[in-house]
C-alpha cells in the first residue's frame, strides 16, 4: 500500500510539474484565447489573420465587413506559440492565411535563424495540413522609440529589416506570397510613422485602415 501511495504521489508531482511548465511557457491570456478559438465554429472559405497583439488589436471581420475574415491574433505571441496552436488554424482548410509574427521573438532575444527556422515549420505545417490554402507572409512592422516604451522591441530595429528579407526569400522558396507592409509604415527615420500608432509598437485605427488597403487585393483576388 505504501508503494502504491508513493507511486501516486510521484505521478501527481510529475503531472503538476507539467502543468506548471505549460503555465509558465504560455500566458493565461494565450491559453484562454487558444481555447476560445478551438471552440468557435469554422466558416467555409475562411481568411485568417494570424499573429500577435498587432493582429489581435483589430476586428478583422468588421474591418472587411466579411464573416469569412477571422482574427487569430494573440497578444504576446511568438513563432513557437503559433506552431503550438496551428492545428486549430488549419482544421477549417482556410482559403487564405495572412501571417505576421516575429517582433516579440526578437525582443526576447531569439536569433533571426531561430525565428526563420520556426517560420519554415509554420509554412510547412500549413502546406501539409491544408495544401490548398494560400499563404501570405507579411513583413514585420517597424517600431518607434519616441514614446519611451517597448525599448527591447526597438533595439532590434535593424534585425527587422534583415529578417524581412529572409521572409521574402522564404515566401518565394515555398511558392507563397510575401506582402511588404514595412515600406508603407516607415518614416524617413526608419521608424513606425506617428500617425499610425499611439505607443510606438501597436497600430491605431488609421494604421489598420492602411493595412487593409495593402492586403485587400490579396483577400479578394
Amino acid at each position: 500500500m505504501k508503494k502504491l501511495l508513493l507511486s501516486i504521489l510521484i505521478l501527481s508531482s510529475i503531472i503538476s510539474a507539467q502543468n506548471n511548465t505549460a503555465e509558465i511557457k504560455y500566458s493565461p491570456y494565450y491559453l484562454h484565447m487558444k481555447s476560445m478559438f478551438e471552440s468557435l465554429p469554422n466558416t467555409p472559405g475562411e481568411v485568417i489573420f494570424l499573429g500577435n497583439s498587432i493582429t489581435d488589436g483589430c476586428n478583422w471581420t468588421e474591418l472587411f465587413s466579411d464573416m469569412r475574415v477571422k482574427n487569430r491574433g494573440i497578444s504576446g505571441d511568438v513563432t513557437e506559440g503559433i506552431i503550438n496552436r496551428l492545428d486549430e488554424v488549419t482544421e477549417s482548410d482556410p482559403s487564405k492565411i495572412f501571417i505576421m509574427i516575429g517582433i516579440n521573438d526578437l525582443a526576447r532575444g531569439m536569433s533571426k535563424k531561430e525565428i526563420f527556422d520556426n517560420y519554415n515549420i509554420i509554412v510547412d505545417k500549413i502546406i501539409a495540413a491544408s495544401p490548398k490554402t494560400q499563404i501570405y507572409i507579411e513583413s514585420i512592422l517597424p517600431v518607434n522609440n519616441k514614446y519611451g516604451r517597448f525599448e527591447k522591441h526597438y533595439a532590434k530595429a535593424d534585425s527587422v529589416v534583415s529578417l524581412n528579407k529572409k521572409l521574402e526569400n522564404l515566401a518565394e522558396q515555398k511558392g507563397q506570397t510575401y506582402v511588404d507592409l514595412y515600406s508603407s509604415f516607415i518614416n524617413n527615420e526608419e521608424k513606425l510613422k506617428d500617425e499610425f500608432t499611439e505607443d510606438g509598437l501597436h497600430l491605431n485605427g488609421e494604421g489598420y485602415l492602411l493595412w487593409k488597403s495593402l492586403v485587400e487585393k490579396f483577400v479578394y483576388d
